[in-house]
């Protein structure tokens, strides 16, 4: 059985290879061929974390799961730490352990870029980035690998800290996260929510959102951009179910359409320039799986 660490996870995952493997994984989860339980969590209230398990099985790549925990007040440690098992899909035998920080980081982004390179408008070019932690830095490198852009602004609660960022990725320092949102084409919201940080009045038309940040009972987005939005789910059973499995913001929501049915092109995608687009991520274990079996490819490979 292989262990391999997050050093080895980091060599081993070819951004270009996760794009695609998503792409076909996120195809065969909207047409039904996978096997995917709803997540399951243990809480720990006194550290509002907790400890999700997401097992999965796509055919053609190995059976898995992951454990990942969430600990958003964490100060010395990364507030998201995971391992991913996967087993031998003929018979069960266990075939690898590995880091699964890096994959979480990289293939919810990674999914995210997916989905905005598929709703955004052909000619978008201004992106702002809502948040200053690892998804923010995640959305950029994802975001910048799948298109160009003119701009990319940078915002949070913590103007001190989105300066910080901003510096580090060559981007622009927006002072307030209303600032970052008016006039931008792309909006990526990378937060753990308190109260929605973007906001309809603030969305231009034809613009796309993309929401992954998470927090049980909080909304990262406001009603009115879902009420006047396209949603774009990665599973309906998924992003509709109740929190922690599901997204707060979609409780009660109906006629959400899947990325994969859009990739299929079973569900229309952006219909006109003027239309608003919002994927809402959950996060999937098949993204964990695609991810996870990029990398266990690559090292049997070498």
């Amino acid at each position: 059985m292989l262990i391999l660490g997050r050093d080895d996870v980091e060599r081993l995952l070819d951004l270009d290879q996760l794009v695609v493997a998503l792409r076909d994984v996120h195809v065969q989860l909207s047409a039904g061929g996978v096997s995917m339980p709803p997540r399951i969590a243990a809480s720990v209230p006194e550290r509002e974390g907790f400890l999700a398990a997401m097992p999965a099985y796509v055919p053609g790549l190995p059976l898995g799961a992951k454990l990942v925990s969430v600990f958003p007040h964490n100060v010395d440690v990364p507030s998201h730490n995971a391992l991913i098992a996967l087993f031998d899909a003929r018979t069960g035998a266990p075939a690898a352990v590995m880091d699964g920080g890096y994959i979480t980081g990289a293939r919810t982004a990674a999914a995210a870029a997916l989905a905005m390179k598929t709703l955004a408008r052909p000619d978008a070019r201004i992106l702002a980035i809502v948040g200053t932690g690892v998804q923010a830095r995640w959305h950029h490198r994802l975001f910048s690998h799948v298109r160009p852009w003119d701009e990319v602004r940078i915002a949070g609660r913590d103007a001190r800290k989105a300066s910080v960022l901003a510096a580090e990725l060559g981007a622009v320092a927006v002072e307030t996260i209303e600032d970052a949102v008016r006039g931008a084409d792309v909006v990526a919201a990378t937060t753990h929510p308190a109260d929605p940080v973007v906001r309809r009045e603030w969305l231009r038309h034809g613009v796309h959102v993309s929401s992954v940040g998470f927090n049980p009972g909080h909304w990262e987005i406001d009603r009115e951009t879902v009420r006047d939005a396209k949603v774009v789910v990665e599973l309906r059973a998924a992003a509709l179910a109740p929190p922690p499995a599901g997204a707060t913001e979609l409780q009660g929501y109906e006629g959400a359409a899947e990325l994969g049915e859009v990739l299929a092109g079973t569900r229309p995608g952006r219909e006109s320039d003027a239309e608003i687009t919002l994927y809402k991520s959950v996060g999937v274990a098949a993204q964990d799986l695609a991810a996870a079996a990029v990398v266990l490819a690559a090292q049997r490979a070498t």
